[in-house]
Order: C-alpha cells, then sequence, then structure tokens
C-alpha cells in the first residue's frame, strides 16, 4: 500500500550516504513486495472487520475504515455498545458508551498521536519526504527468530518508530513506537503476521500490540476475518456528528 518514490539519477546515486541509499533502496523492495505501486495506489479505501482479543479473554468486534487521503474511523463494539474513534483529516473525535457519554468529544493528545499513524493510508514509509518523514536505516536485527532490516522513523510530531521488515520477503513484522505524551516517554511494540492479497496488495489480517517488554498476556491481538478494498465511505462518517452538517454515527 505505499506511494512512488522518485527515481535517482546515476549521479545522484553516487553522491548519495550508503545510509540513504540502503533506505531507498530497501522501501523500493518493499513497495515491490506489497504488490507495487500501480496497485497500491488504485486502494482508496479499505474497511477491516475482525476480533480483539484482550487479556484473560477478553474480546470485541472490531472495524477500521480508511479513506485517502488521512481519513480513518475505529468502532469498538462490546455487550451491546459500540465506541468510536474518527479523524477526518483535520479533527480527532471519540464517542465512548461504556463511560455513560454519548456524545462526541476530541481526542486527548496520546489518542491523537496513535489515530494519526492509522490515519497515514500508505504508512510512514512511503514516500516519507514528501510527509516530512525522516528514515534511516540501522542494519539488521534478529525478530521473533527472523533476520529484519531496521528502518528508522522521526515523524514531524517527535514520535519515533522503529520498523522491522523480514529480510526474506520485505514486510513489516515489528513496529516499535516511542512518543512523549505530557512530557513522559511512552513505548510500544507492535507484531504484524497472517500477510494476505486484498486487491493484489498484501496486508497483515493480524497485529499483537502493548507496552515494550509486557507478557503475551498483557497485550491486545487484533485478528481481522476480513478485509474489503474500495468500498464507498462516505465522508460524512469520519467527521464529529454535528459539526459542519455530519450526521450521528
Amino acid at each position: 500500500m505505499r506511494s512512488t518514490l522518485l527515481k535517482i539519477t546515476a549521479l545522484a546515486v553516487c553522491a548519495t550516504p550508503l545510509s540513504a541509499q540502503s533506505v531507498d533502496s530497501i522501501i523500493g523492495k518493499y513497495i515491490q513486495a506489497s504488490g507495487g505501486i500501480a496497485k497500491i495506489q488504485a486502494l482508496q479505501t479499505l474497511r477491516r472487520t475482525g476480533k480483539y482479543t484482550g487479556g484473560g479473554g477478553f474480546e470485541a468486534v472490531v472495524i477500521q475504515e480508511n479513506k485517502r487521503p488521512t481519513s480513518v474511523r475505529e468502532e469498538f463494539s462490546i455487550q451491546g455498545m459500540t465506541g468510536i474513534n474518527a479523524y477526518d483529516g483535520r479533527d480527532g473525535w471519540k464517542i465512548e458508551p461504556w463511560q455513560g457519554k454519548r456524545d462526541p468529544e476530541s481526542l486527548g493528545e496520546d489518542e491523537m498521536h496513535g489515530i494519526l499513524d492509522d490515519a497515514d493510508f500508505d504508512g510512514p514509509l512511503v514516500n516519507y519526504q514528501a510527509k516530512g518523514n525522516k528514515v534511516e536505516f540501522q542494519g539488521t536485527e534478529q525478530i521473533e527468530g527472523s533476520d529484519a532490516y531496521k528502518l528508522k522513523v522521526t515523524r514531524p510530531n517527535g514520535d519515533v518508530s522503529f520498523y522491522y521488515l523480514d529480510t526474506e520477503y520485505y514486510v513489516p513484522i515489528r513496529i516499535d513506537t516511542q512518543r512523549m505524551i505530557r512530557g513522559a516517554p511512552q513505548e510500544f511494540e507492535t507484531s504484524l503476521g497472517d500477510y494476505k492479497q486484498v486487491n493484489g496488495v498484501y496486508l497483515p489480517f493480524s497485529s499483537e500490540s502493548g507496552a515494550k517488554g509486557s507478557s503475551s498476556t498483557d497485550r491486545g491481538k487484533i485478528t481481522y476475518d476480513k478485509i474489503e478494498a474500495n468500498v464507498p465511505l462516505d465522508n460524512v462518517r469520519f467527521s464529529r456528528p454535528g459539526a459542519g452538517g455530519g450526521a450521528r454515527p
């Protein structure tokens, strides 16, 4: 799912540091492994449907909808109640019925950091320079028994992520994220797997996340049973209800 990388002329290659050449080479192979730029750009919307499993067997139904360029809506349903986190490219909002709150509220600082990550349709590696991201190659590491290229991604908001791409298949198998929230550092780990083709593009159908160093029992796992591409998604689904004529969810 990724965007076009600028091709480097022979002169530019000679003048580019080895680390920068490695970054562009690895990202280029990642794009090809994902399905190629034409198929990636053909994706305009995605709807992911699946199940969240937390500690102690806690389960919930999850739906994530993305629309280019940066709209996202995430639903989390349990015991007949559905919570929503959403971002329309400008405004981030949420509804938390289990807190007795039925009206939309603004996302908190930590929630905004997370949803901005989710809103990036192609992810931070593709077209990284145009997005203002800095990417550095930091060698290879062993991740869960597999050799992986390590790429450090620094976003304009200061968030730092380490992407580990399998050296054989060139897809991310783990992402470590570091953020400063209200002056305090936070670190998270996300493991990705079960890649399958959706409209010719390989996407992960499972992810497991938690605080860095946490045990598996303290982590949440999302397993998608269906990912649909190019489904009709009206912009109103991402807009805060009551703002600019937006309908209630």
